[in-house]
């Protein structure tokens, strides 16, 4: 049974394309969603990791972890990697398409945001949504190492790479081979109002639990910068949005936030290969918070959207550990793009 539904811009014909096919019963956004983080709970990715720290301005300093293949370095291409919201380089969907990619050959390559994981020792502030910034230090970064850099983000991550193409993709190296977003909240808003829904309790309380305890860590770490007591009380991302993401960097409030860091609108401007890969049942990522946006005419950017496959699930058929289908859609579309370049 293939389950591909046909994109916004012909992706079912094109060569690299690879139907997903959730295995029976399966099927619908929470048990995707859930099933994701699974059958992927017990995953690491275990190579060897270099530490590199990157400054990317303004006394902000993140965190990579790069696992180099045996070799010259410039003889392979390397992947990095960014993770989503609570997330950091020991993500379990990061360990899934880390381990396929580096059994390909790539250097893998782990980014932590500004403030995650061991990023928090290095730079303690809060990180967001439209950091796209920090994601073009990382990469131009890497170029400097390797001749050709493939970009993925997941979720959060995911707007940040399409916010980094598109808001000044022309700033970026000539090694980078293009970026794929796997659910991406393209449109922050949307997402917002869609994880207060009643039927997504367990993912708010998740994600409060995490915004809250990092918020508070933040605070004993940089007493001057971030005031004390901010998160109590807060029962939704959006308030959270509100109370701290919005005053702490610059913007009057949510709304503004939203509308400022959204990757959806900037998808026009993306001149690098690109593909957004999200599914039609995403119980985080509404379908339509990604699909509403036009693209490229030149078609550079492919914009594939599943039936099912949940917020980071896929859960299917595939060579992928952890049986994440989407690891190994991108890895396909990464080859494609190091094999023509």
């Amino acid at each position: 049974m293939t389950t591909l539904a046909p994109s916004l811009s012909g992706e079912r014909s094109r060569p690299d394309a690879l139907p997903f096919r959730p295995l029976t019963g399966t099927s619908g956004g929470h048990r995707q969603t859930l099933l994701g983080f699974w059958c992927r709970r017990h995953l690491a990715f275990g190579q060897e990791a270099e530490r590199i720290v990157v400054d990317a301005g303004d006394d902000v300093h993140i965190l990579l972890r790069a696992s180099w293949q045996a070799g010259p370095r410039e003889a392979r291409p390397a992947l990095l990697i960014v993770h989503g919201l609570g997330g950091a380089d020991a993500a379990s969907y990061v360990a899934a398409t880390g381990l396929l990619a580096f059994a390909q050959g790539w250097h893998v390559v782990r980014m932590n945001m500004r403030g995650a994981g061991e990023s928090i020792d290095l730079c303690a502030r809060l990180y967001h949504a439209g950091l796209d910034a920090d994601v073009r230090a990382a990469v131009h970064a890497l170029a400097r190492v390797v001749p050709r850099v493939a970009l993925l983000g997941f979720s959060l991550g995911g707007n940040q790479a399409l916010l980094a193409l598109g808001r000044a993709g022309d700033t970026l190296p000539q090694g980078l081979l293009g970026a794929a977003a796997v659910s991406p909240p393209a449109d922050l808003a949307l997402c917002a109002a869609a994880i207060d829904e009643p039927g997504n309790r367990i993912y708010q309380r998740y994600f409060m639990t995490s915004l809250r305890e990092s918020y508070a860590e933040r605070q004993r770490r940089l007493p001057d910068l971030y005031a004390p007591g901010r998160e109590r009380g807060l029962r939704s991302v959006r308030e959270y949005d509100e109370a701290i993401t919005a005053p702490y960097n610059g913007f009057a409030d949510a709304a503004e936030y939203y509308a400022a860091s959204s990757a959806g609108p900037h998808l026009q401007a993306i001149t690098r290969p690109a593909l957004v890969l999200a599914a039609e049942d995403d119980p985080l990522v509404p379908g339509p918070s990604v699909a509403r946006w036009p693209l490229p005419a030149s078609g550079v950017v492919v914009r594939e959207m599943t039936p099912t496959g949940g917020h980071v699930g896929f859960v299917g058929r595939t060579r992928a550990p952890g049986r994440f289908w989407a690891a190994e859609r991108v890895m396909r579309f990464f080859t494609g793009l190091r094999e023509s370049s």
